[in-house]
């Protein structure tokens, strides 16, 4: 028998990449490819780039020559490796990376991962790189699905990708360019996925897509769904506890995702929002279509529908023009709203954005200052909503052993990380457990059955002595 060829995938940024990688493992699994934690024994390398943050195309470059060595110590032990960059760097400078890196044998953009195999046979037997031409009709094309055993030792979490691209041409954003225009996949098609995740003990679902509620596949029916009426169906597959969605636009939050968030139990209170900015003088130049009062008010509106709702976000500090009265207007904004959580960077220009080529730049130490003000306040915030938890008791979806022995680590309905001391056979449940401490950003606690008997005995005691 044929020893199974072993396959390394490194992955940076969203959790599309996230996703994307796993589609390679499936589609390479039939090549005869197992995956293995060490970069220095596989005999295909994937690095499964991402264009968003800062200094993106260095990192790969820089990983590419630490491979560059593994592969010539392969060589000389009489191993082939091959070496694939993949995602968003890869379709943005694919040429680029051909010229700087002669190392690499195949260059692949999201929307072709499932031609990964006839493109590896093609570069070895034409011994040259091979770069795909990104169709972009071709950015759902047919991938296996997942085994059952694949599935399974995934966890209890996983992610669904229904909508790839964007149309809103953020001015600071390369995703338009590298991911191409808003597709959606047709309804059926999810369903399958994620009822196939739910059977093979799958408990929780995070649709993703760049631009997630633009989300318009068609439907059984022949219609257009928008994204609330999709998750209002996955609801009632057997087996989903949990629903999540991620990455939203302000502008397109319709009434039918307000409506699901009121009506499906099954759809977590945590709404990832990006906003970017509090100032509606950036907002324009970044291009954004809303206003800072436009986001407050989507806010309300999820808000009124469910009170116990919460939010993260994403903002840019040092945007090109940002004055301090701007700046102060993003603090006002986090301020008013209060977040469960946050990520925030510093403004990077990325070639090929309009952005870039914006010369109002903002001295990089009041961009760190700026950044470091804007952090405090998040951490404050997000240190004040983990505390109000403590003493009450909240559900939680377990997922894993601990690092203790006798741990078991799950996630409350905000991602909030809990930690109890239990059996193993909780892992994949929901149960109610009381969150006793805070230990950084992690809730520890006890199930609530474990902690609602002493309790009792005490209040019984209380009674007889009385």
């Amino acid at each position: 028998m044929t020893p199974p060829r072993k396959l390394h995938i490194k992955s940076y940024g969203c959790q599309m990449n996230v996703y994307d990688a796993q589609r390679m493992v499936d589609t390479l699994a039939g090549e005869g490819f197992v995956e293995t934690a060490n970069a220095d024994e596989a005999d295909l390398v994937i690095l499964n780039t991402c264009h968003i943050r800062e200094k993106a195309s260095e990192k790969v470059y820089s990983e590419l020559g630490r491979l560059r060595v593994m592969k010539d110590d392969a060589v000389r032990q009489g191993r082939e490796m091959k070496i694939a960059v993949a995602g968003c760097v890869a379709q943005a400078e694919g040429e680029e990376i051909i010229r700087r890196a002669p190392t690499v044998d195949v260059v692949v953009g999201p929307q072709s991962y499932h031609h990964l195999p006839q493109l590896l046979k093609q570069a070895k037997a034409e011994g040259r790189a091979l770069e795909t031409e990104f169709p972009v009709e071709d950015k759902f094309g047919f991938l296996p699905p997942p085994k059952p055993d694949a599935i399974r030792s995934r966890g209890i979490s996983a992610f669904v990708t229904v909508q790839e691209g964007c149309d809103k041409f953020c001015t600071f954003c390369v995703v338009p360019y590298t991911r191409g225009a808003e597709v959606s996949r047709p309804v059926t098609r999810i369903i399958d996925d994620v009822a196939r995740l739910a059977d093979n003990g799958v408990r929780e679902i995070t649709l993703i897509g760049q631009n997630v509620n633009a989300y318009h596949g068609e439907g059984p029916d022949g219609r257009s769904w928008p994204l609330g009426k999709l998750l209002e169906r996955l609801a009632a597959i057997p087996g989903v506890a949990r629903l999540r969605y991620s990455t939203s636009h302000p502008r397109d939050v319709e009434d039918s995702l307000i409506e699901a968030h009121r009506d499906l139990p099954a759809l977590m209170p945590f709404v990832h929002l990006p906003v970017q900015s509090g100032s509606d003088r950036i907002l324009a130049a970044m291009n954004r279509k809303h206003t800072a009062d436009d986001y407050r008010r989507v806010i309300d509106r999820f808000r009124a529908a469910r009170q116990d709702i919460a939010f993260s976000s994403d903002f840019i500090v040092g945007f090109p023009g940002e004055s301090r009265e701007d700046f102060s207007a993003t603090l006002a904004l986090v301020t008013q709203i209060g977040y469960a959580a946050a990520y925030s960077f510093k403004y990077s220009p990325r070639p090929g954005t309009p952005a870039a080529d914006m010369r109002e730049i903002v001295p990089a130490a009041e961009m760190d200052e700026r950044l470091e003000r804007l952090q405090n306040l998040i951490d404050i915030q997000q240190s004040a909503f983990n505390k109000a938890v403590i003493g009450t008791t909240v559900d939680v979806l377990f997922e894993r052993a601990g690092r203790n022995p006798g741990q078991i680590v799950g996630r409350t309905a905000y991602l909030q990380p809990a930690h109890v001391m239990a059996s193993p056979d909780i892992i994949g449940k929901v149960l109610p457990v009381r969150i006793d401490s805070l230990e950084r950003y992690s809730l520890l606690g006890e199930l609530a059955a474990r902690h609602a008997q002493p309790q009792a005995s005490a209040l019984s005691q209380t009674a007889i002595g009385a």
